[in-house]
């Protein structure tokens, strides 16, 4: 099945602007992830933010974008505010979360429906845009003990630095 990207919901005027604010940071690195939820699981940006808090973060949600089953894409953290996504690489990076990433046993899996395909396809797009030099990786690339995003990230070489 054919997924129109045109309809993929990507408010790039609140969200993406850093240069609202005072502190700016330099991006070298895009991380994609996974919510490491099963296919019966939700993880809006509500809720991970919710079970980020009960871990103690303080400000909650560490990842930036959240790109839902359906093709949607909620905002988390400001871009300009660091995340807490990848241990080691958070103060130089924006972190990219996808609904999903285990199949109905809880093994890591890539999920991603075709609207996910396409909307996290685009944000990525606009996100090397704004941040043309930074590298597009999946958080496995950057920690080996970990399985996430459940796919491999070299699906976007096409737009690296």
């Amino acid at each position: 099945m054919e997924v129109d990207c045109a309809d993929s919901d990507i408010d790039s005027d609140s969200h993406y602007n850093n240069t609202d604010n005072n502190i700016m940071r330099k991006i070298t690195l895009i991380i994609v992830h996974c919510s490491a939820v099963r296919p019966d699981q939700q993880s809006s940006a509500a809720q991970i933010d919710t079970w980020h808090r009960q871990r103690g973060w303080k400000f909650g949600i560490g990842y930036h974008y959240v790109v839902r089953r359906n093709g949607s894409i909620e905002p988390g953290r400001p871009e300009w505010m660091v995340g807490a996504h990848c241990v080691g690489h958070n103060a130089h990076s924006i972190g990219v979360c996808y609904e999903g990433g285990l199949d109905i046993r809880g093994r890591p899996a890539d999920t991603r429906t075709e609207a996910q395909r396409c909307s996290l396809r685009k944000l990525i797009e606009q996100l090397h845009a704004a941040y043309p030099k930074a590298l597009i990786v999946g958080h496995r690339d950057l920690n080996p003990m970990k399985d996430c995003p459940c796919f491999d990230a070299a699906e976007y070489a096409d737009l690296q630095p």
